[in-house]
């Protein structure tokens, strides 16, 4: 199952490399563009659990390192809870190797 990273940077410049067990993210969101956080995280989600789905069909057992990843994403937007201004910029995507 083809794995990869994408990097995004928070408001406040933070860089973070993310996780993915699955090309999946890339069907969610697109490098070079932004988004507000929470809807940041309404996409990671969704990605992040599609692909844990999918390496629970193939082999019987869900991804932690996914849903591991989308804890710490829903962790590092918690300081814009309600900040309609604050956008999470998607940076690239590097294909696991």
């Amino acid at each position: 199952m083809p794995e990869m990273r994408f990097t995004v940077r928070w408001p406040d410049d933070t860089i973070t490399d993310c996780y993915s067990p699955s090309l999946v993210i890339r069907e969610h969101m697109d490098v070079g563009d932004s988004y507000p956080v929470a809807d940041f995280v309404a996409r990671s989600r969704e990605a992040l659990n599609i692909a844990s789905e999918r390496v629970r069909a193939k082999y019987g057992f869900a991804c932690s390192s996914a849903l591991d990843q989308l804890r710490r994403i829903e962790e590092m937007a918690v300081p814009y809870a309600g900040d309609g201004t604050a956008r999470v910029a998607v940076l690239k995507f590097t294909p696991d190797e």
